[in-house]
């Protein structure tokens, strides 16, 4: 296991999700508890790309209702229901959402105004049922890209081999 958590700023998408991912299964090797893997997930991808906000938002009424997870960054939104903002909307659709910019998203919720674009990804457990979204902010403008979403989905499929 790493000592530190990787600066993958300025490494190729490609290979910075693959290392995150070495770390991450790493790090989580007999884990089999999902806060904690949200919460180590949280603060890999937010100091090894450095973005505004990174966390994870919980089903709590499933179909309904998000609440706010582990997560790294400013204080995030408490609740969240299915199909509003990106988060909501990324639930309710059970797919990845990738925002170029925040303020062309119909109804989008600015939990930091500060937030330019974002990337939204369903958290999955063993069964295919949703368990949460990785919210994942940043302070520009189309920060993100297929490989950020390819990377993000790889590294969270870590949920769906928990034994329920």
């Amino acid at each position: 296991m790493a000592d530190t958590i990787p600066d993958l700023r300025n490494v190729p998408k490609a290979r910075a999700y693959a290392e995150l991912k070495g770390h991450s299964d790493a790090i989580l090797e007999g884990v089999d508890d999902d806060v904690t893997a949200m919460a180590t997930m949280a603060a890999l991808v937010h100091h090894a790309f450095g973005h505004l906000w990174t966390g994870f938002y919980r089903v709590v009424v499933p179909g309904q209702l998000l609440r706010v997870g582990p997560y790294q960054g400013s204080l995030g939104c408490l609740d969240i229901a299915f199909g509003r903002g990106v988060c909501g909307t990324a639930a309710a659709e059970m797919k990845t959402l990738i925002v170029a910019d925040v303020e062309k998203f119909p109804g989008h919720i600015a939990c930091d105004a500060r937030a330019r674009s974002e990337i939204v990804v369903p958290v999955l457990d063993r069964r295919g049922d949703l368990i949460a979204v990785l919210d994942v902010d940043s302070g520009q403008l189309n920060t993100f890209k297929a490989e950020d979403q390819q990377g993000l989905e790889r590294l969270v499929s870590w949920f769906a081999t928990l034994k329920q």
